[in-house]
């Protein structure tokens, strides 16, 4: 039986890529820094902990060899290195990377989005041939940038799967933007502000759609960079339908032509001026990838576990990477004043 090792197994992507190589017949080997379980696994899954700054525990995980390392948690240069010095005990990689490592023609990307007139103007879409930040040490980006090159560089050694992946959404996420939607309609809010006119993408990636990447890509190991995002890329608009119409609410939605008018209001987890999207016809080509689920169909899932998660707590306790990025998320007497004109 082939053999794998899932690092990260129990983070959002984890846990459906785990699932998905034992459903195709792989004895899976579950590493995690806590070493727990998803209930979506079968028996056969060992679960096991792993520090992942520790290479010796790595390398004994790997044992003296297996078939695939699929890696969740990779970050920079020197977890390439990991791997890649273990090339001869490892057959092939499957490594999550990120759509932020692309710029436009002008150098602007994710790193320069609070600059003045620094939101990038991708092409529609964006293929995996676009331009990349240069790799180095100051950003998330840089680092998985450099994290990508080192891993390529090494492909003869160990062939490797770079998947980008998107705006990631699912149960188990840290940073759920689908609550600012949920969240309003528990709190009973009746109206909301959208800005850009509701028209902004900002593209999503189910982890169940990722971990089918993963799944194919395993069984077809080769040195290659692929986007990893959902079939289609929904209009905040569109976002905030498919939830309302889930939770049986039928709110009042003010839209601005512009940016947020004021502060925070307006201002989703997704709203951008100008379209993010991405190019998925290479997964097709590469991998004869299919979807498995639509961005409508995903949220069933996602909403009955943010509401599980919300229920009892604050949601800055339950999601603090979420409150850090977007503080004033649920401002709700900014919003007031503004409607009201005060």
């Amino acid at each position: 039986m082939r053999r794998a090792v899932v690092i990260g197994a129990s983070g959002q992507i984890g846990r459906p890529a785990v699932a998905a190589l034992e459903r195709d017949g792989w004895d899976v080997t579950a590493a995690s820094r806590g070493g727990g379980r998803d209930e979506s696994w079968g028996p056969g899954v060992r679960a096991v902990r792993l520090d992942r700054a520790d290479d010796g525990a790595l390398a004994a995980v790997v044992g003296d060899g297996c078939d695939l390392v699929v890696d969740m948690v990779a970050y920079d240069a020197g977890h390439a290195r990991q791997l890649t010095d273990l090339a001869g005990r490892i057959g092939s990689a499957v490594v999550i990377s990120s759509v932020s490592v692309y710029e436009d023609d002008k150098g602007w990307g994710f790193d320069t989005l609070d600059e003045p007139d620094g939101f990038p103007a991708y092409p529609v879409p964006v293929a995996e041939t676009q331009p990349t930040v240069a790799p180095g040490e100051a950003t998330y980006s840089t680092r998985k940038v450099a994290l990508e090159r080192e891993l390529l560089a090494k492909g003869a050694d160990l062939p490797t799967t770079v998947l980008r992946a998107g705006a990631v959404h699912g149960p188990y996420s840290p940073l759920p933007r689908e609550l600012y939607f949920v969240k309003r309609h528990l709190d009973g809010r009746n109206g909301r502000v959208l800005a850009y006119g509701g028209e902004s993408r900002f593209h999503p990636a189910s982890a169940r759609n990722i971990a089918e990447l993963v799944r194919l890509a395993a069984a077809r190991p080769g040195t290659r960079v692929l986007n990893a995002c959902d079939p289609q890329a929904p209009t905040v608009a569109g976002i905030a339908a498919a939830i309302d119409a889930l939770m049986g609410a039928e709110p009042q939605t003010t839209l601005v032509a512009g940016p947020p008018p004021a502060g925070s209001v307006g201002r989703t987890p997704w709203s951008v001026p100008l379209p993010v999207v991405f190019d998925m016809s290479a997964a097709g080509r590469e991998l004869d990838y299919r979807p498995v689920v639509s961005y409508e169909e995903s949220l069933p899932e996602t909403v009955e576990w943010l509401r599980r998660r919300l229920a009892g707590g604050d949601w800055r306790e339950r999601f603090p990477l979420l409150a850090r990025a977007y503080p004033d998320l649920f401002d709700y007497a900014a919003e007031d004043a503004w409607a009201s004109g005060t």
